[in-house]
C-alpha cells in the first residue's frame, strides 16, 4: 500500500510539472527539442507504473536533471543528463559507501553461515555470492546496490570492478576505485 502510494504521488508530481512546462501563460511556441523533452518525461513517467519504490525514487531523482536538448544533437540526444563526469552510474540511489558497506555485509553474511570468507577471484567470490554456494543462498542484493557485471564481477556505482583481498579466513578488504575508476587512488573507497 505504502508503495503505492509513492508511486501515485510521484505520477502526479510528474504530471503536474509536464503540465507546467506545456500550458505556461504567455510562453512562446516550444521548441522540438524541448516537446522531445516532454515526450520523454512523459514516457518516464508511463513507466514508473509498477516499479518497486527504489526504481521509483531513483526514476523520479533522475527526473529532476532533465536538460534541454540542442536541435543540432537531434533524435540520437539523451534528455536525462549524468551529474558529472565522475558521476556515479545511476543503478542505485544509495551512496557508493553505502553499497560497500552492503557487500561487506554481505560478505560477513556468508562467513557466518560457512564459517568463513568466500575466496578467489572477483568473479569467484561474486558467484558464491549469488548462490554457488553449499546452501545455493543468494547473498547479493540488487535493491542494496549490489551489480555483477557482464563479465561476472561484482562492479561499484561506477561501474568498476571491486578489489577483494583477503586479510584472513574471516576477515576481506574490499576496495571500490571510486570515481577516477582507477584503483590504489587517492579517492579510492575501502571497508572490511
Amino acid at each position: 500500500m505504502k508503495n503505492r502510494i509513492l508511486v501515485a504521488a510521484i505520477l502526479i508530481f510528474l504530471f503536474a510539472m509536464l503540465l507546467y512546462f506545456w500550458w505556461q501563460p504567455g510562453a512562446a511556441k516550444k521548441s522540438t527539442a524541448e516537446e522531445k523533452n516532454r515526450l520523454q518525461a512523459a514516457a518516464l513517467a508511463a513507466a514508473l507504473a509498477g516499479q518497486n519504490s527504489n526504481t521509483v525514487a531513483l526514476i523520479a531523482s533522475n527526473f529532476a536533471r532533465v536538460q534541454p536538448v540542442p536541435e543540432a544533437v537531434g533524435a540520437a540526444a539523451v534528455a536525462i543528463a549524468p551529474a558529472g563526469p565522475a558521476s556515479p552510474l545511476q543503478f542505485t540511489n544509495f551512496a557508493p559507501a553505502t553499497v560497500l558497506q552492503n557487500v561487506g555485509r554481505a560478505i560477513r553474511q556468508y562467513g557466518g553461515m560457512f564459517g568463513g570468507n568466500p575466496v578467489g577471484t572477483n568473479p569467484e567470490i561474486t558467484a558464491a555470492l549469488a548462490g554457488n554456494n553449499p546452501r545455493h543462498i543468494s547473498f547479493l542484493n540488487a535493491d542494496a546496490g549490489m551489480r555483477v557485471d557482464d563479465r561476472g564481477e561484482m562492479i561499484d556505482p561506477w561501474g568498476t570492478p571491486y578489489f577483494f583481498h583477503q586479510l584472513s579466513g574471516h576477515e576481506m578488504e574490499i576496495r571500490s576505485a571510486g570515481q577516477d575508476r582507477k584503483m590504489w587512488t587517492f579517492d579510492d573507497l575501502v571497508a572490511k
